[in-house]
């Protein structure tokens, strides 16, 4: 159950299909990652294959999409990266479309010149970085999600917010597990055995295995070279 299979055969996403698009995303000798973002569907895409055969890196991040409604194009594809910063997501903004002009306002303008597309996930990203993602990533996402989420509200948006997303710096992962009103999207962790590594996933990779670990639901979970630590989150209230 590859992350190939998922693309058209995934067992627990909102969609069994992701042929919007796809990205993979390495950490190596610069700070700044490495990324490869294109919008063939991953299960047709040979440069995809030739790169997971020769890349080496000490962490990746991999993305396959299903657009919410924005269009099928490179820019719209993750991860999103910014300086030394990576960032993907599973689930969307409930009532984009009313609520995209206030929501995108926010955004510095030192910031918003780096937005190149059109996706609500793009938008998170910058805001988590506005509110201090570098050096408080747990406040970044509670003050951004309630940010967020005020906005809806006082838009009368009856769709939730989805926020099932991974960001990182190259050292640490902030994975978080999150949503309104409704189950937000699945999230698996597992430590490997027989060497030293940590998968954190959408849906687990193989059968018939019981060391895949679910995230709950409003969870944060924070891996570090020395810890993992997996906690309770709630937004900050909306300003």
């Amino acid at each position: 159950q590859s992350l190939l299979v998922q693309s058209h055969s995934s067992r627990e996403a909102k969609s069994a299909v992701n042929g919007d698009g796809f990205g993979l995303g390495w950490y190596n000798e610069r700070p700044e990652p490495g990324v490869f973002r294109d919008v063939r569907p991953a299960w047709s895409d040979e440069n995809l294959l030739s790169l997971a055969r020769q890349l080496k890196s000490h962490m990746f991040f991999a993305h396959i999409r299903a657009s919410t409604g924005t269009a099928t194009m490179r820019a719209n594809c993750h991860p999103f990266a910014l300086g030394s910063w990576m960032f993907m997501h599973n689930g969307g903004i409930g009532g984009w479309d009313d609520v995209r002009r206030p929501i995108e306002a926010c955004i510095p303008d030192a910031l918003y010149r780096h937005r190149s597309g059109t996706t609500d996930s793009e938008v998170i990203f910058l805001l988590l970085i506005a509110n201090g993602l570098e050096q408080d990533p747990r406040g970044a996402f509670a003050r951004t999600l309630g940010f967020i989420d005020g906005v809806m509200q006082r838009a009368g948006v009856a769709e939730p917010l989805r926020v099932t997303a991974a960001a990182s710096d190259g050292r640490a992962v902030y994975a978080l597990r999150y949503s309104t009103r409704i189950t937000p999207e699945t999230l698996y962790v597992r430590t490997l055995k027989r060497r030293d590594g940590l998968l954190v996933v959408s849906e687990p990779l193989d059968d018939g295995r019981d060391d895949w670990e679910a995230i709950p639901p409003q969870s944060l979970v924070t891996f570090s070279p020395d810890r993992i630590d997996i906690a309770p989150f709630e937004t900050a209230a909306a300003r």
